[in-house]
């Protein structure tokens, strides 16, 4: 029987970040998110979500609020958390006009798509320079905060995205 290496805090976070951005492995077990079967389909993260809808159904209000604003807001909140932890830059921030513009053309969708990618892959970035200093409040529990942020939001898209195929 082999032992397999124990997971660094670090390693136990990204993994959880990375479900939650990228989705599961195919034919793996997930932490959270319902299994993406052997042949890749199945419940997938923020990003493939994401990558499904138009930039009219990303921009359809939904109770007040859009896809494309909470997908504005996710990539937001990783890029504070990077800016934050990085730089110590401590704002302000515009928690509010995160969420802007709540409509989007195609060409805008595609950005903001790609903002959420860069966004993830910065925060991905500066973690994994993380890895070889002592853990500390501020850094996990900065870390810890992006994880739940954006699972929060791929909660609420994937919500608002049974509205927006319903027509309601």
């Amino acid at each position: 029987m082999t032992q397999q290496a124990e997971q660094s805090w670090l390693e136990g976070m990204l993994a959880i970040l990375k479900e939650a951005v990228e989705g599961g492995v195919p034919g793996q077990g997930t932490a959270f998110l319902d299994g993406t079967r052997a042949d890749g389909s199945g419940n997938h993260g923020l990003l493939a979500t994401l990558e499904g809808l138009s930039a009219a159904q990303a921009s359809r209000d939904v109770h007040g609020s859009t896809i494309a604003g909470h997908a504005q807001h996710a990539a937001f909140h990783m890029e504070v958390i990077v800016r934050w932890e990085r730089d110590g830059d401590r704002g302000p921030f515009d928690w509010k006009g995160s969420f802007q513009p709540a409509q989007v053309n195609e060409e805008e969708w595609r950005a903001v798509r790609l903002r959420v990618r860069r966004a993830y892959e910065a925060l991905l970035q500066f973690a994994r320079a993380q890895e070889d200093q002592t853990p500390n409040g501020d850094v996990t529990g900065g870390l810890t905060g992006a994880v739940a942020h954006v699972a929060y939001h791929l909660g609420a898209i994937r919500q608002m995205v049974k509205a927006v195929e319903a027509g309601l």
